[in-house]
């Protein structure tokens, strides 16, 4: 077998006992392969985690010098600044980035690794809501390195750059319960864990400093897009709130058209925080006040990471904590 890294087909050949052209064939989807050689092909290919090389084969080094990004929206603000920085100290290491985007699909997210996989990148930055177990699947059985930017794993598996959410959630909570009662928690599906497991804690925790009980009316799980949020806005002031945290910039910024269309004054009648001080913090009137972090060091310290296990190096600290605090505007008294 090679001793570096990299399974080729002729590693496959020769431990499933058959001709590089039959691995071929079965790689290919070639139905001209005997049912019980294309199990035993296939069993050894899972095993050895052979993936057809689609770059660079002649590559004496192995390395593609290329890192996947794999982002879940590529129109939000925040994935984009997040990836700016991925992206400038990749440079600097002279690192080239493949972008794919998930939209939010898992489906579609596993199709982007794969296909990173074939690529051969050298390793991969995923930021996204969540981690099914498809996907930690596919990161655990591959010896590509992965590093996670603003994606919690609570079960602290791969490294990860974040900022501490729960103790976010539960800054801005307690700041809202300073002139409200009712606070509304406003987030996408709590299946994801950092809302879930991670934010929903905070929140949790906030009101209980406060004295103030939770309440399941109170909590709303939507999508994260500025007409949900909008059209949320009803459905907040039906529930008796006078104040929401919210998970996501483009949401806060709908939420509060919504509320000025039902003729709401904010932050007079109503306050908002919202979670990433993205540039759309500064589009709406008035202003969100926000849980402020550093999205650009995010993508920038993850990235730097990644290159340490690229090249082998000591990691310090595998799960990094970057600070976070609160931009106060308009949307709060």
């Amino acid at each position: 077998m090679n001793t570096d890294d990299t399974i080729t087909i002729y590693d496959v050949a020769r431990e499933a006992g058959v001709s590089m052209a039959t691995v071929s064939r079965v790689v290919n989807g070639n139905k001209n392969v005997k049912e019980n050689t294309r199990k035993k092909v296939l069993e050894v290919i899972e095993r050895l985690d052979y993936r057809p090389n689609a770059v660079a084969r002649g590559l004496a080094s192995k390395k593609t010098t290329t890192v996947g990004v794999v982002i879940p929206n590529i129109a939000n603000s925040y994935f984009s600044i997040l990836a700016k920085g991925i992206d400038d100290i990749a440079a600097m290491y002279k690192y080239n980035i493949v972008l794919a985007s998930s939209d939010e699909d898992d489906d579609k997210e596993i199709n982007v690794i794969n296909t990173l996989f074939a690529k051969q990148v050298d390793g991969i930055i995923f930021m996204g809501h969540h981690l099914t177990e498809k996907i930690r699947a596919e990161f655990s059985r591959s010896r590509t390195p992965v590093v996670l930017a603003g994606t919690v794993d609570l079960d602290h598996q791969l490294p990860s750059v974040n900022i501490d959410y729960k103790a976010a959630v539960a800054d801005v909570v307690d700041r809202l319960a300073e002139n409200n009662q009712e606070i509304a928690f406003v987030s996408g599906p709590l299946i994801d864990e950092i809302n879930g497991k991670v934010r929903l804690a905070g929140y949790k925790q906030g009101l209980e400093k406060n004295n103030l009980s939770f309440k399941e009316g109170l909590v709303f799980e939507i999508n994260y897009n500025y007409k949900d949020g909008f059209e949320l806005a009803k459905r907040v002031l039906n529930s008796g709130a006078t104040a929401a945290y919210v998970a996501e910039d483009e949401l806060a910024a709908g939420l509060l058209n919504g509320l000025f269309e039902a003729g709401v004054n904010v932050p007079e009648d109503f306050e908002i925080i919202t979670s990433n001080d993205s540039p759309i913090t500064s589009y709406t009137r008035p202003n969100l006040t926000s849980i402020s972090q550093p999205v650009y060091d995010l993508g920038a310290v993850s990235m730097r990471m990644l290159t340490k296990i690229m090249n082998k190096e000591e990691l310090e600290e595998k799960e990094i904590i970057l600070n976070h605090g609160v931009t106060v505007r308009g949307t709060t008294r």
